[in-house]
């Protein structure tokens, strides 16, 4: 993997750390990159621009959020996420709901049609890691990727 410009490692981190964190930085975002786009081309999101996907699964991952709370989680202004809103609900892939507690907002939730569509694209991304890491990895390479998996997931830990 490319190292990309060589910078001295803060005090008390190994080179290999430094290297370790540079690499797997650069292949996470590669490999979030291509699983996007994966999604995007399913058959369940043609018809759905990239920011109308990314919405969608905001408001999968957050169950039930108003338009502005799902603006600042996207980074763009209110007013792109309501014309973003507009065409799922069009789609009617979304509801409005009155906030209980401040009836002057309302919660956006997914409806039955749009948790069968984030599931179909949640589907079609997982189809297509496991059909790659068949078709382009041996068994042991697998197995190093599993077994790697669980160090990283120690990193998560507090």
């Amino acid at each position: 993997m490319d190292q990309g410009p060589v910078r001295p490692n803060p005090e008390g981190i190994s080179d290999s750390a430094a290297r370790a964190a540079r690499d797997l930085r650069v292949a996470f975002s590669l490999l979030r990159r291509r699983i996007r786009e994966v999604g995007e081309t399913t058959e369940e999101t043609q018809d759905l621009t990239p920011s109308q996907v990314s919405a969608l699964t905001l408001v999968s991952k957050s169950g039930a959020a108003t338009a502005s709370g799902l603006a600042a989680a996207e980074g763009v202004r209110p007013q792109s996420m309501a014309a973003t809103l507009a065409a799922l609900d069009q789609y009617g892939l979304i509801e409005r709901n009155p906030d209980p507690g401040d009836g002057r907002r309302q919660l956006i939730t997914l409806t039955d049609a749009g948790r069968e569509r984030v599931e179909g694209t949640r589907q079609a991304r997982e189809e297509w890691l496991a059909r790659a890491f068949q078709d382009q990895c041996t068994e042991a390479e697998r197995g190093t990727v599993i077994e790697a998996m669980a160090l990283l997931e120690r990193l998560t830990r507090p």
